[in-house]
Protein backbone atom coordinates (compact mmCIF):
# COMPACT_ATOMS: atom_id res chain seq x y z
CA UNK A 1 0.00 0.00 0.00
CA UNK A 2 1.11 3.20 -0.92
CA UNK A 3 2.22 5.59 1.85
CA UNK A 4 0.96 9.03 2.51
CA UNK A 5 2.71 12.16 1.82
CA UNK A 6 3.82 14.45 4.63
CA UNK A 7 1.68 17.50 4.48
CA UNK A 8 3.67 20.13 3.93
CA UNK A 9 3.17 22.96 6.87
CA UNK A 10 4.80 25.78 5.50
CA UNK A 11 0.74 26.90 4.68
CA UNK A 12 -1.02 26.24 7.96
CA UNK A 13 -3.09 28.84 9.27
CA UNK A 14 -2.97 30.85 6.21
CA UNK A 15 -5.32 32.49 4.04
CA UNK A 16 -5.31 31.87 0.17
CA UNK A 17 -6.86 34.76 -1.54
CA UNK A 18 -4.52 35.08 -4.41
CA UNK A 19 -2.38 32.41 -5.87
CA UNK A 20 0.72 35.27 -5.65
CA UNK A 21 0.80 34.79 -1.65
CA UNK A 22 1.83 31.01 -2.37
CA UNK A 23 5.21 31.81 -3.69
CA UNK A 24 7.19 29.63 -5.99
CA UNK A 25 8.53 26.93 -3.90
CA UNK A 26 5.36 26.31 -1.74
CA UNK A 27 3.22 26.15 -4.91
CA UNK A 28 4.97 23.46 -5.83
CA UNK A 29 4.91 21.80 -2.90
CA UNK A 30 0.89 21.99 -3.46
CA UNK A 31 1.05 20.47 -6.87
CA UNK A 32 3.25 17.90 -5.86
CA UNK A 33 0.89 17.20 -3.04
CA UNK A 34 -2.10 17.31 -5.62
CA UNK A 35 -0.38 14.61 -7.85
CA UNK A 36 0.35 12.13 -4.97
CA UNK A 37 -3.52 12.94 -3.27
CA UNK A 38 -4.61 11.98 -6.93
CA UNK A 39 -2.43 8.72 -7.16
CA UNK A 40 -3.51 7.68 -3.69
CA UNK A 41 -7.62 8.40 -5.17
CA UNK A 42 -6.68 6.51 -7.86
CA UNK A 43 -5.39 3.54 -6.23
CA UNK A 44 -7.83 3.84 -3.48
CA UNK A 45 -5.87 4.18 -0.90
CA UNK A 46 -7.60 6.32 2.11
CA UNK A 47 -6.27 9.78 2.41
CA UNK A 48 -7.55 11.10 5.99
CA UNK A 49 -5.18 13.74 6.81
CA UNK A 50 -8.13 15.88 8.37
CA UNK A 51 -10.07 13.84 10.55
CA UNK A 52 -12.96 15.73 12.60
CA UNK A 53 -12.02 18.81 10.68
CA UNK A 54 -14.73 21.62 9.27
CA UNK A 55 -14.69 23.38 6.05
CA UNK A 56 -17.52 26.67 5.81
CA UNK A 57 -18.51 26.98 2.67
CA UNK A 58 -20.25 30.18 1.68
CA UNK A 59 -21.88 30.83 -2.04
CA UNK A 60 -22.94 34.56 -2.81
CA UNK A 61 -22.87 32.89 -6.47
CA UNK A 62 -23.97 29.85 -8.01
CA UNK A 63 -21.68 26.85 -8.12
CA UNK A 64 -20.87 23.49 -9.79
CA UNK A 65 -17.12 22.52 -9.57
CA UNK A 66 -16.05 24.75 -6.45
CA UNK A 67 -18.74 23.20 -4.53
CA UNK A 68 -18.29 19.57 -5.66
CA UNK A 69 -15.36 19.06 -5.23
CA UNK A 70 -14.40 21.39 -2.15
CA UNK A 71 -17.39 19.25 -0.61
CA UNK A 72 -16.36 15.50 -1.95
CA UNK A 73 -12.40 16.99 -1.06
CA UNK A 74 -13.14 17.54 2.77
CA UNK A 75 -14.99 14.27 3.30
CA UNK A 76 -12.57 12.53 1.30
CA UNK A 77 -9.92 13.83 3.97
CA UNK A 78 -11.86 12.73 6.87
CA UNK A 79 -13.05 15.99 7.36
CA UNK A 80 -17.10 17.64 6.60
CA UNK A 81 -18.90 20.43 4.86
CA UNK A 82 -20.92 23.25 6.27
CA UNK A 83 -22.88 24.85 2.75
CA UNK A 84 -24.09 27.92 3.51
CA UNK A 85 -25.67 30.03 1.04
CA UNK A 86 -26.23 33.99 2.07
CA UNK A 87 -29.71 34.23 1.24
CA UNK A 88 -30.00 31.45 3.91
CA UNK A 89 -27.62 33.16 6.36
CA UNK A 90 -27.86 36.36 8.15
CA UNK A 91 -25.26 38.00 5.97
CA UNK A 92 -28.15 38.19 3.97
CA UNK A 93 -30.14 40.11 6.36
CA UNK A 94 -27.53 42.80 7.12
CA UNK A 95 -25.17 41.18 9.02
CA UNK A 96 -21.25 42.32 8.48
CA UNK A 97 -18.81 40.44 6.85
CA UNK A 98 -16.33 40.59 9.81
CA UNK A 99 -19.20 39.92 12.22
CA UNK A 100 -19.92 36.68 9.75
CA UNK A 101 -16.51 35.82 10.04
CA UNK A 102 -15.50 36.23 13.68
CA UNK A 103 -18.49 33.89 14.39
CA UNK A 104 -17.57 31.20 11.76
CA UNK A 105 -14.34 30.99 13.15
CA UNK A 106 -15.68 29.41 16.61
CA UNK A 107 -17.43 26.90 14.59
CA UNK A 108 -14.54 25.72 12.13
CA UNK A 109 -11.55 25.07 10.91
CA UNK A 110 -11.91 26.85 7.83
CA UNK A 111 -13.81 29.33 5.52
CA UNK A 112 -14.18 28.85 1.82
CA UNK A 113 -15.98 31.64 0.34
CA UNK A 114 -17.22 32.30 -3.26
CA UNK A 115 -18.44 35.99 -3.76
CA UNK A 116 -18.16 38.87 -5.71
CA UNK A 117 -16.24 41.40 -4.71
CA UNK A 118 -12.49 40.69 -3.62
CA UNK A 119 -12.59 43.55 -1.00
CA UNK A 120 -15.23 41.73 1.09
CA UNK A 121 -13.10 38.55 0.92
CA UNK A 122 -10.26 40.17 2.18
CA UNK A 123 -12.49 41.47 4.91
CA UNK A 124 -13.58 38.15 6.14
CA UNK A 125 -9.89 36.88 6.17
CA UNK A 126 -9.02 39.65 8.65
CA UNK A 127 -11.91 39.00 10.41
CA UNK A 128 -11.26 35.57 10.90
CA UNK A 129 -9.41 33.19 13.36
CA UNK A 130 -9.26 30.61 10.81
CA UNK A 131 -7.81 30.25 7.49
CA UNK A 132 -9.95 31.60 4.47
CA UNK A 133 -9.74 30.05 0.66
CA UNK A 134 -10.76 32.47 -1.85
CA UNK A 135 -12.95 30.13 -3.98
CA UNK A 136 -14.23 32.71 -6.82
CA UNK A 137 -14.12 36.71 -6.52
CA UNK A 138 -14.29 39.19 -9.36
CA UNK A 139 -10.38 39.73 -9.32
CA UNK A 140 -9.15 35.85 -8.71
CA UNK A 141 -10.09 32.62 -9.04
CA UNK A 142 -6.58 31.03 -7.21
CA UNK A 143 -8.17 27.32 -6.92
CA UNK A 144 -9.13 27.27 -10.85
CA UNK A 145 -5.41 28.23 -11.32
CA UNK A 146 -4.03 25.79 -9.11
CA UNK A 147 -6.06 22.68 -10.86
CA UNK A 148 -4.81 24.08 -14.05
CA UNK A 149 -1.42 24.46 -13.30
CA UNK A 150 -1.53 20.66 -11.85
CA UNK A 151 -3.27 19.35 -15.59
CA UNK A 152 -0.35 21.59 -17.59
CA UNK A 153 2.32 19.35 -15.71
CA UNK A 154 0.32 16.70 -16.12
CA UNK A 155 0.12 17.15 -20.05
CA UNK A 156 2.88 19.23 -20.58
CA UNK A 157 5.47 18.17 -18.00
CA UNK A 158 8.28 20.78 -16.76
CA UNK A 159 6.50 24.09 -17.24
CA UNK A 160 9.61 26.16 -17.70
CA UNK A 161 10.24 28.25 -20.96
CA UNK A 162 6.89 26.73 -22.54
CA UNK A 163 4.34 29.33 -23.54
CA UNK A 164 0.80 29.97 -22.54
CA UNK A 165 -2.03 32.09 -24.70
CA UNK A 166 -4.65 33.57 -23.04
CA UNK A 167 -6.80 34.37 -25.94
CA UNK A 168 -10.21 36.64 -24.63
CA UNK A 169 -11.42 38.66 -21.88
CA UNK A 170 -7.95 39.29 -20.22
CA UNK A 171 -9.64 41.68 -17.23
CA UNK A 172 -11.46 38.09 -16.11
CA UNK A 173 -10.60 36.58 -12.73
CA UNK A 174 -9.34 33.00 -14.31
CA UNK A 175 -6.41 35.00 -16.34
CA UNK A 176 -5.36 37.00 -13.32
CA UNK A 177 -4.89 34.19 -10.82
CA UNK A 178 -3.64 31.95 -14.60
CA UNK A 179 -1.43 34.03 -15.61
CA UNK A 180 -0.17 34.22 -12.13
CA UNK A 181 0.38 30.98 -11.65
CA UNK A 182 2.18 30.26 -14.91
CA UNK A 183 4.31 32.76 -14.76
CA UNK A 184 5.96 31.46 -11.21
CA UNK A 185 6.43 28.14 -12.76
CA UNK A 186 8.42 29.66 -15.78
CA UNK A 187 6.31 29.93 -18.32
CA UNK A 188 6.12 32.65 -21.04
CA UNK A 189 2.22 34.36 -20.76
CA UNK A 190 1.21 36.23 -24.16
CA UNK A 191 -3.03 37.40 -23.54
CA UNK A 192 -4.40 38.48 -26.81
CA UNK A 193 -7.47 40.26 -25.98
CA UNK A 194 -9.34 44.14 -27.18
CA UNK A 195 -8.53 47.49 -25.87
CA UNK A 196 -10.64 47.78 -22.87
CA UNK A 197 -10.29 44.03 -22.01
CA UNK A 198 -6.64 43.91 -20.65
CA UNK A 199 -5.76 42.20 -17.49
CA UNK A 200 -5.47 44.32 -14.32
CA UNK A 201 -1.85 46.46 -14.61
CA UNK A 202 -1.46 45.33 -10.65
CA UNK A 203 -2.18 41.41 -11.74
CA UNK A 204 -0.19 41.79 -14.82
CA UNK A 205 3.09 43.30 -12.69
CA UNK A 206 2.91 40.43 -10.05
CA UNK A 207 3.32 38.11 -12.72
CA UNK A 208 6.03 38.89 -14.09
CA UNK A 209 7.16 39.13 -18.26
CA UNK A 210 3.31 39.30 -19.42
CA UNK A 211 2.37 40.60 -23.23
CA UNK A 212 -0.66 41.88 -24.09
CA UNK A 213 -1.65 42.32 -27.94
CA UNK A 214 -4.68 42.41 -29.53
CA UNK A 215 -4.01 39.75 -32.10
CA UNK A 216 -4.86 36.46 -31.32
CA UNK A 217 -2.62 35.01 -34.29
CA UNK A 218 0.42 36.44 -32.43
CA UNK A 219 -0.49 35.06 -29.31
CA UNK A 220 -1.25 31.36 -30.00
CA UNK A 221 1.60 31.02 -32.59
CA UNK A 222 4.05 28.28 -30.84
CA UNK A 223 1.94 28.10 -27.84
CA UNK A 224 1.88 25.13 -26.06
CA UNK A 225 -1.47 26.00 -24.08
CA UNK A 226 -3.57 28.26 -24.78
CA UNK A 227 -6.60 29.16 -22.50
CA UNK A 228 -9.73 31.09 -22.35
CA UNK A 229 -13.15 31.82 -20.50
CA UNK A 230 -16.71 32.66 -21.46
CA UNK A 231 -16.97 36.44 -22.33
CA UNK A 232 -19.85 37.28 -19.95
CA UNK A 233 -19.25 36.46 -16.79
CA UNK A 234 -21.88 36.07 -13.83
CA UNK A 235 -22.52 39.71 -12.99
CA UNK A 236 -21.90 41.14 -16.28
CA UNK A 237 -25.35 39.58 -18.76
CA UNK A 238 -26.61 43.50 -19.08
CA UNK A 239 -23.32 44.12 -21.07
CA UNK A 240 -23.59 40.75 -23.62
CA UNK A 241 -24.48 42.02 -26.30
CA UNK A 242 -21.36 44.90 -26.45
CA UNK A 243 -19.07 41.93 -24.96
CA UNK A 244 -19.45 39.33 -27.90
CA UNK A 245 -19.40 41.97 -30.61
CA UNK A 246 -16.08 42.41 -28.67
CA UNK A 247 -14.87 39.37 -28.50
CA UNK A 248 -15.61 37.60 -31.49
CA UNK A 249 -12.47 37.88 -33.47
CA UNK A 250 -11.36 35.79 -30.08
CA UNK A 251 -12.71 32.54 -30.64
CA UNK A 252 -10.42 29.94 -29.79
CA UNK A 253 -11.74 27.52 -32.93
CA UNK A 254 -9.31 25.16 -35.07
CA UNK A 255 -8.35 27.56 -37.19
CA UNK A 256 -7.01 29.83 -34.77
CA UNK A 257 -4.65 26.87 -33.37
CA UNK A 258 -3.10 26.34 -36.56
CA UNK A 259 -0.67 27.79 -35.30
CA UNK A 260 0.00 26.57 -32.28
CA UNK A 261 3.06 24.11 -30.95
CA UNK A 262 2.20 20.50 -32.13
CA UNK A 263 0.84 19.04 -28.77
CA UNK A 264 -0.74 21.67 -27.30
CA UNK A 265 -3.07 22.14 -25.20
CA UNK A 266 -6.44 23.50 -24.90
CA UNK A 267 -7.68 24.85 -21.83
CA UNK A 268 -11.12 26.47 -20.67
CA UNK A 269 -12.71 26.40 -16.53
CA UNK A 270 -16.35 25.40 -17.65
CA UNK A 271 -19.21 26.32 -18.12
CA UNK A 272 -18.74 27.08 -21.82
CA UNK A 273 -20.75 28.91 -24.06
CA UNK A 274 -20.37 26.97 -27.65
CA UNK A 275 -19.62 29.33 -30.42
CA UNK A 276 -18.75 31.83 -28.43
CA UNK A 277 -15.24 31.97 -27.04
CA UNK A 278 -14.33 28.50 -27.98
CA UNK A 279 -16.22 25.78 -30.74
CA UNK A 280 -17.55 22.82 -29.34
CA UNK A 281 -15.68 20.75 -32.42
CA UNK A 282 -11.90 22.22 -29.96
CA UNK A 283 -13.58 22.02 -26.97
CA UNK A 284 -14.24 17.90 -27.12
CA UNK A 285 -11.75 17.46 -29.43
CA UNK A 286 -8.02 16.19 -28.63
CA UNK A 287 -6.36 19.28 -27.51
CA UNK A 288 -9.00 19.48 -24.80
CA UNK A 289 -7.57 19.53 -21.69
CA UNK A 290 -11.32 20.90 -20.07
CA UNK A 291 -12.74 17.59 -18.38
CA UNK A 292 -9.16 16.99 -17.09
CA UNK A 293 -9.15 20.35 -15.12
CA UNK A 294 -12.26 19.98 -13.94
CA UNK A 295 -11.37 16.91 -12.24
CA UNK A 296 -8.16 18.82 -10.59
CA UNK A 297 -10.25 20.97 -9.28
CA UNK A 298 -11.04 18.01 -6.49
CA UNK A 299 -7.24 17.31 -6.11
CA UNK A 300 -5.63 20.47 -6.20
CA UNK A 301 -8.17 21.77 -3.39
CA UNK A 302 -7.71 18.47 -1.35
CA UNK A 303 -4.01 19.60 -1.10
CA UNK A 304 -4.64 22.91 -0.82
CA UNK A 305 -6.76 22.06 2.68
CA UNK A 306 -4.32 19.67 3.57
CA UNK A 307 -1.70 22.65 3.49
CA UNK A 308 -4.17 25.56 5.58
CA UNK A 309 -5.67 23.10 7.81
CA UNK A 310 -2.87 20.95 8.71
Amino acid sequence: MAMLAPTPAGLAGRDLLSVDQLGRDRLIELLDLADHLKMLQGRGVPHRLLPGRTLAMIFQKASTRTRVSFEVGIGQLGGSAVVLSSSEMQLGRGESIEDTGIVLSRYVDAIMIRAGAHAEVEALAAAACVPVINGLTDLHHPCQALADAQTLRERLGDLDGRTLAWVGDGCNNVCHSLITAVGMLGMEVRVATPLGFEPDPAVVAAAGPVTVTDDPLEAVAGADAVATDVWTSMGQEAERDQRVSNLTPYQVNRELLASAAPGHVVLHCLPAHYGEEITHEVLHGPSSAAWDEAENRLHAQKALMAMVMA
